[in-house]
């Protein structure tokens, strides 16, 4: 009897022991795993969990309603109406018994669309010149649904713009901002009507600047596109892009995408560029450019090299043109233009953009590089070999 009271005794610890122990494994874990949630918020990982977290504590500070309402009314939807030319259909059943006939060709309506943006509460737009190419007549609907009938004021293909004007007045307007003072990182919304979905809003960041896509179809093409990951489709390609303070900073040109859809990079002409047209195309009737007179090329390794040159920033001049503006200011074959009014240039592309952005006449101070040395001279541009209107 008194071995079977220690029997049950003994199982009796063994249970207490047990279930202590269980206790305490089980509450160790609830708190290791405790611990390891609340870390997740501030620590990189790669698990899905864990960058969702990582992903949540970054949301942006700005009132994005607040620049959407102030924004979407001066998004306009811009439809435009243009004919085809069909080739004609021979049918050879009827040339067997008939003979060879001539097929008549035939014309068809086409209707294509974009977004526009309202500039001037005077009625003037601005959108993509490839939104409105070869239409022969343009109509323009408000988010109001008011619809107008637009005259097209003038084009430029060299930066995919175009100006429209509407007859009304007192519309609403999104003010310009400041495209030189973004910066990568920076959150900004896309506005427009892809896919006929009007008024429609998407958010990114600026993921890079001063991109050359080579997506313009033209010699003399100026290329120093916003790149955002706002998610931007068909139809989108005139609209805004708008920076938080609610001011116009670029006009949504192109995807990057292999399905024609959005992939995450898209890309709009930044305003330093789209005042600079419009101004010229209200002012002139045309953009006016002047010349700089060099032949320039991208500075690569091998060039380096070769040439002997100091860096890779900038860009070398592989020849300049007689009696030019260049070579009258003392520009050389060889040197590299590293500046422009102070502003870096680190490729030809820069000298591209920055020359586009002046008018014959215009003095500007050149910096380069020759033989090593700095040194900065005074140009005075000459008027472009030709207008492009």
């Amino acid at each position: 009897m008194k071995k079977f009271f220690q029997f049950v005794f003994f199982l009796a610890l063994c249970a207490t022991v047990g279930g202590g122990t269980a206790w305490y494994v089980v509450r160790k874990m609830q708190t290791e795993q405790a611990s390891a949630s609340a870390n997740s918020v501030y620590t990189f990982a790669s698990s899905s969990s864990k960058g969702a977290s990582y992903r949540a504590s970054f949301v942006p500070d700005a009132d994005f309603t607040t620049v959407a309402e102030s924004s979407v009314n001066a998004v306009v939807h811009v439809k435009t109406l243009y004919t085809t030319q069909l080739r004609g259909y021979t049918d050879p059943l009827f040339e067997f018994f008939f003979g060879p006939n001539v097929p008549q060709s035939r014309q068809q309506a086409q209707m294509a669309s974009g977004s526009g943006v309202i500039i001037g509460s005077d009625g003037y737009i601005v959108t993509n010149n490839h939104v409105i190419d070869r239409a022969q007549r343009i109509l323009v609907v408000l988010n109001d649904k008011r619809e107008y009938e637009a005259r097209l004021i003038g084009t430029d293909p060299t930066t995919d713009i175009a100006l429209l004007k509407v007859e009304a007045e007192d519309l609403p307007t999104i003010p310009f901002g400041d495209s030189d003072a973004l910066k990568v990182g920076e959150w900004v919304l896309a506005i427009g009507n892809p896919f006929n979905l009007t008024s429609t809003v998407t958010a990114g960041i600026v993921s890079a600047k001063a991109r050359n896509i080579n997506i313009i179809d033209s010699d003399m093409r100026i290329e120093s596109f916003i790149q955002t990951d706002a998610a931007v489709n068909p139809g989108n390609s005139g609209g805004a892009l708008v920076n938080t303070n609610g001011e116009l900073v670029g006009i949504n040109t192109a995807i990057a995408s292999q399905t024609g859809s959005y992939t995450g990079y898209a890309f709009a002409v930044p305003t330093a560029i789209v005042q600079k047209v419009v101004a010229d195309i209200r002012q002139y009737g045309r953009v006016q450019r002047a010349i700089l007179g060099v032949q320039m090329l991208d500075i690569t390794p091998e060039l380096q090299q070769e040439a002997s040159l100091t860096t890779l920033q900038g860009a070398y001049v592989a020849n300049v043109v007689k009696g030019s503006a260049a070579q009258q200011a003392g520009i050389r074959a060889g040197d590299v233009i590293v500046g422009i009014e102070g502003t870096k240039i680190q490729s030809a592309n820069d000298l591209r953009v920055a020359i586009g952005k002046t008018r014959p006449g215009d003095k500007i101070a050149v910096t380069i590089l020759r033989d090593g040395k700095q040194m900065t001279l005074q140009v005075e541009l000459g008027a472009t070999l030709r207008y492009v209107s």
